[in-house]
This record gives C-alpha cells, sequence and structure tokens, in this order.
C-alpha cells in the first residue's frame, strides 16, 4: 500500500472515495496501479466516523481529499490532488494540468457528469447510485 503524505503541519492526507461503489473502488484501483501516488486512497466508510459524519452528503456524491481534519477539495480537484502525488512524471504533469483554472472548470463538469452516472459506467452497479438531492 502506499504511503499517505503530509500535509500542514505533519497531518495525514488522505484521499476518501465511496467504498460501497464499484466504478469508485476500479477507478481508485487503476490509479493506484498506473499512476503510483505517494498519497494513500481509502474507501471513506473505513475512516473514523468524527472525520466523515460532517462531509456525509458530500461523501454521496464526490470524492474528498483530507488534510488531517479538514477537506482541502473535492472532486476532481481532489482526483488531481492524488495525481499530483504520483511517481510517474506523465501522471503528475496531468494532476498539474488539472489544476489550471478553465481546464480545472471543464474537469468539475465532467467529474459531476460522471458521478452523477457512475451506476453506468465500468463496474458500476445500482449500488453505485448516488442519491438525487431534495428541493
Amino acid at each position: 500500500m502506499n504511503s499517505s503524505v503530509t500535509g500542514d503541519a505533519g497531518r495525514r492526507v488522505v484521499l476518501a472515495f465511496d467504498g460501497d461503489c464499484g466504478f469508485c473502488q476500479a477507478a481508485v484501483r487503476q490509479i493506484q496501479r498506473r499512476a503510483s501516488p505517494r498519497m494513500e486512497a481509502v474507501a471513506w466508510q473505513t475512516l473514523p466516523p468524527e472525520l466523515t459524519e460532517p462531509h456525509l452528503e458530500r461523501l454521496d456524491w464526490e470524492v474528498l481529499l483530507f488534510d488531517g481534519d479538514r477537506v482541502r477539495d473535492g472532486g476532481a480537484p481532489a482526483l488531481a490532488g492524488l495525481l499530483g502525488t504520483s511517481t510517474v512524471r506523465t501522471y503528475r504533469s496531468v494532476g498539474q494540468f488539472l489544476q489550471l483554472p478553465l481546464i480545472r472548470l471543464a474537469a468539475n463538469l465532467v467529474y459531476r457528469w460522471v458521478a452523477g452516472n457512475r451506476q453506468r459506467m465500468p463496474g458500476g452497479t445500482a449500488a453505485c447510485a448516488v442519491p438525487r438531492p431534495h428541493h
């Protein structure tokens, strides 16, 4: 397993994904296998409840990048942060590219669409479907 990196003041930095979603699991496994990030990616369900409970609604919709006990980023920027710790220069560059302002905007739109349709993605099942927001 990859060791986690540390943030400010030595806090643990970790990407939290939905461990109940087959698509999310497969996507994170592919990133870990191909990019070999130095940051740890774990199912949010395995993290301490005091860390995740304030963010359960967001965790239904997006990966979150935790820096200690605070959320540093979510969605596409969080994945860019994970890629930015890659030991492979190409993936590290992709992580940096995804942080550029217009690219970040486009990546967020793509991420939202994929997240809203993850049950239809390879490895996805009905259990992957995210609940629709209540209005």
